[in-house]
């Protein structure tokens, strides 16, 4: 029962893993939102908000875990790093916390596609990353321009980072049908209603 409610279509880390029941579910849940948590401390300090890692980890453990997992992981970041645990970018602070909350957002999107086989081919696989990275603009930036106004928050909040995120984009999009390859695809190929083609 909580397997079906954490992971209704399997992703690749089942594959690889071949993990059942409810303690499996909570370490993958608790490593994704760990790896969030260090790619933050990957960071270059900006004006409002900073330049991190944190966006390909986003991606990647959505489309790892799936849509409750990855969610449910991002969630877990949030709670950590209001409770004070070091899982946020150094430099930040309030203005940036729109961006978390579009991370739960991305992770979950990211893995509802990869649930149905997005993740298996480069161009569905760069089309579901870029869903991912418009959902975390989707809410960070209204939430910066409420701090700074509009105009700051797009010249500070979107600007500096479109290159950045499209290399990290790319980047998530082509580990996802390496991986599936490298595995032999193990396990059901694709989740009802798949857009993906081999």
């Amino acid at each position: 029962m909580a397997t079906a409610i954490f992971a209704p279509r399997r992703t690749i880390i089942d594959a690889i893993l071949q993990g059942r029941g409810l303690v499996y579910q909570i370490a993958l849940i608790v490593a994704g939102s760990l790896l969030v948590a260090l790619s933050a401390q990957i960071t270059i300090p900006l004006p409002y908000v900073p330049l991190t890692g944190q966006t390909y980890a986003v991606l990647l453990v959505g489309a790892l875990l799936g849509s409750r997992r990855a969610g449910l992981s991002m969630l877990l970041y949030l709670l950590g790093g209001q409770i004070g645990l070091p899982f946020f970018a150094r430099s930040g602070g309030p203005p940036t916390m729109g961006y978390i909350f579009g991370f739960i957002l991305a992770g979950f999107i990211v893995g509802w596609l990869a649930e149905r086989g997005w993740d298996r081919n480069f161009k569905t696989a760069v089309a579901a990353m870029a869903v991912g990275e418009a959902a975390i603009f989707l809410l960070g930036l209204p939430w910066l321009a409420m701090f700074v106004g509009w105009s700051t928050a797009f010249a500070a909040g979107l600007l500096p980072f479109i290159l950045g995120d499209l290399v990290k984009l790319l980047l998530a999009a082509a580990t996802l049908p390496l991986g599936w390859r490298l595995v032999g695809g193990r396990g059901p190929k694709y989740g009802r209603g798949s857009m993906a083609q081999e």
